[in-house]
C-alpha cells in the first residue's frame, strides 16, 4: 500500500486486511516482563562487551560522548517506531510500514535486508559462542556451533513464550553483569580496594592525552562500531504482533531506552575508564576482561567469558526469531515463497525459521574455513543492513505523521516528541555514519556489498512482479 493511495482513501480496507494476515496464527504470548527484558537486552550485546575495546583504542574517553549522542539518535528512532506501532502493531513491523508508506518495493527490500542482517549476525554470533566455549572445554568449534544452533532452533519452534522466557534470562545475565561491574568500579573509586585502588581516578577521563586523544576525527571514526552496538534495539518492534498488550507494553519498553543507554553504555564506560586508563585497552580484548585483570580479580575472565557467551547466544536466538517472522510477512504479501507462511501448531513460522537456521550453519562453516577478517566484514555489512531498517522506520514515520496531521489517518496514541525534526536529525546522523564507513578502509567493504545486494533484490523484484501481474503487493504508486 502506498501513501498516495492512502491519501485517496482507497486502501484502508487493505491495511486492515494486511494487519489481519500478519497476525493470523500468531499467539500473543509475550508479557510485559518479557517485552521489557527483550527491549533491554536488545541494546546490550557483543558490540559492548567486545567491540568497545577497539573503539576505546581509537577514540579514548571521548567514546563515552559518541555513545551518548548515538544513544540519543537511537531514542529518536525508537520513538518514531513507537508512533508507527501504536498506529498499527504488526509482526512485520518496519517492513510492513515501508510497504504502506513508501511503496511495495521498499517493503520488499526492507524485509529481505532485515532477514539477511539477522542471518549474517547469527553466523557471527554462533561462531563466537563456539569460540567462547573453548575457554573451558577442548572441543572442536563446529561441534559447539552445531549444538547451539540446534538448541536455539528447537526453542524457537516450541512457542513464542519459550523464546521470550529464554531471552528474558539471557538479558538478565547481561544486565546483572553490567550492574555488577558498575558497582565494583564505584566501590574501587570510593573505597580504594583491589589492585586498582591506588591508581583509580575519574581524572583518567581527561588526564591521559585529553578527552579527545586522537582528535574529533578519531571519535567520528568509531561511529560504525558504536552504531553496531545498538543494532537489534528495534527488535521490540518485531514482537508487536505477539505481545499480549502492545498498546500498553511497547510504549513503556521504548521509553526505557534513554536510561538503558545512560546506565549500560555511558555509565559502564565512565566507570571502567576511571578505574583503568584508556591507554591500557587493546583492540580485540574485552574492556570488561581488561578491567577485571587490572583489579586482580582472578575469576573475572571466566565471568566475562560466560557473559559474552550469553550475549552471543541471545543475539542468535533473536536472529532466529526475527528471520522467521520477516520471511512470513514477505510471503503473506506475495513477496516471498508461500511455504514461508506455514506455522506450527504453537504459532511459530516453521519453514522460515528452518531455512534461516540452516543458512546460519553454512555460514559457520565458511567462517571456520576462512576466518581472517571475516568478523570485521560481517560486522560492517550487518551495520549497513541494520541501519537500512532504521532509515525505513524514520521515513515511514515522517510520511505517516504528514498523513495523520492532515486527518487522512488516525493519530497515534504515542507520538514521537520533536518530530519531524528529530526524525530528520536522525536520518542526517545515519548519513554521516555511512560517510564515515566509506572513509574507513575496513568498513568500506560493506558499501561495496550493498549495491550487489540491491541489484539482486531489484532483479528478484522485477521477476516476481512479472510472474504475479495481478498481485496487489507489487502495485505501483
Amino acid at each position: 500500500m502506498t501513501s498516495a493511495k492512502v491519501e485517496e482513501g482507497q486502501e484502508e480496507p487493505q491495511a486492515a486486511a494486511a494487519d489481519a494476515r500478519a497476525a493470523e496464527g500468531y499467539q500473543r504470548a509475550l508479557g510485559a516482563r518479557q517485552i521489557q527484558m527483550i527491549a533491554i537486552g536488545g541494546a546490550i550485546g557483543t558490540g559492548l562487551f567486545l567491540g568497545a575495546g577497539k573503539a576505546i583504542s581509537k577514540a579514548g574517553p571521548s567514546l563515552v560522548l559518541a555513545y551518548a549522542i548515538a544513544g540519543l539518535v537511537i531514542f529518536f528512532i525508537m520513538r518514531a517506531l513507537g508512533e508507527l506501532l501504536m498506529y498499527r502493531p504488526v509482526s512485520g513491523s518496519f517492513s510492513e510500514y515501508a510497504r504502506e508508506f513508501i511503496g511495495p518495493f521498499a517493503g520488499f527490500v526492507t524485509g529481505w535486508t532485515y532477514w539477511l542482517f539477522w542471518v549474517v549476525t547469527g553466523i557471527t554470533e554462533v561462531t563466537a559462542a563456539a569460540q567462547y566455549m573453548t575457554f573451558w572445554f577442548d572441543i572442536p568449534q563446529w561441534v559447539s556451533a552445531l549444538i547451539f544452533t540446534i538448541i536455539l532452533y528447537g526453542v524457537n519452534l516450541i512457542s513464542v513464550k519459550v523464546f521470550g522466557e529464554l531471552e528474558f534470562w539471557f538479558s538478565m545475565v547481561k544486565v546483572t553483569a553490567i550492574v555488577g561491574m558498575i558497582l565494583i568500579c564505584a566501590g574501587i573509586l570510593t573505597l580504594g580496594f583491589s589492585d586498582a585502588g591506588d591508581s583509580a581516578s575519574v581524572t583518567h577521563l581527561w588526564a591521559d592525552g585529553g578527552f579527545f586523544p586522537h582528535g574529533i576525527s578519531g571519535t567520528l571514526m568509531t561511529l560504525q562500531i558504536v552504531m553496531f552496538a545498538f543494532l537489534a534495539v528495534e527488535l521490540v518492534g518485531v514482537t508487536a504482533g505477539e505481545s499480549k498488550d502492545p498498546k500498553s507494553v511497547l510504549p513503556k519498553a521504548i521509553n526505557t531506552v534513554p536510561w538503558r543507554i545512560a546506565v549500560f553504555y555511558v555509565g559502564a564506560l565512565v566507570m571502567i575508564l576511571s578505574v583503568v586508563p584508556w591507554t591500557e585497552f587493546q583492540p580485540g580484548v574485552s574492556p570488561f576482561v581488561a578491567a577485571f585483570q587490572k583489579m586482580g580479580l582472578g575469576l573475572g575472565a571466566g565471568i566475562v567469558n560466560f557473559v559474552v557467551l550469553t550475549a552471543a547466544l541471545s543475539s542468535c536466538n533473536s536472529g532466529m526469531y526475527s528471520t522467521g517472522r520477516m520471511l512470513r510477512d514477505l510471503a503473506l504479501n506475495g513477496q516471498g515463497p508461500k511455504a514461508f507462511t506455514r506455522l506450527t501448531r504453537s504459532g511459530t513460522p516453521l519453514v522460515g525459521t528452518t531455512v534461516s537456521a540452516a543458512l546460519m550453519l553454512v555460514g559457520v562453516w565458511i567462517n571456520y574455513q576462512w576466518p581472517g577478517d571475516a568478523f570485521t566484514y560481517v560486522v560492517s555489512f550487518a551495520t549497513i543492513s541494520g541501519m537500512w531498517a532504521w532509515i525505513m522506520i524514520l521515513i515511514s514515520q515522517l510520511r505517516y505523521r504528514r498523513l495523520a496531521d492532515r486527518g487522512v489517518l488516525p493519530q497515534s496514541a504515542f507520538r514521537a516528541p520533536g518530530a519531524p525534526y528529530t526524525s530528520v536529525f536522525a536520518l542526517a546522523f545515519i548519513g554521516m555514519v555511512i560517510v564515515m564507513m566509506g572513509i574507513d578502509k575496513e568498513a568500506r567493504i560493506s558499501l561495496y556489498c550493498a549495491p550487489l545486494w540491491a541489484l539482486i533484490l531489484g532483479v528478484s523484484y522485477v521477476v516476481l512482479k512479472a510472474r504475479n501481474p495481478g498481485n496487489k503487493a507489487f502495485a505501483g504508486r
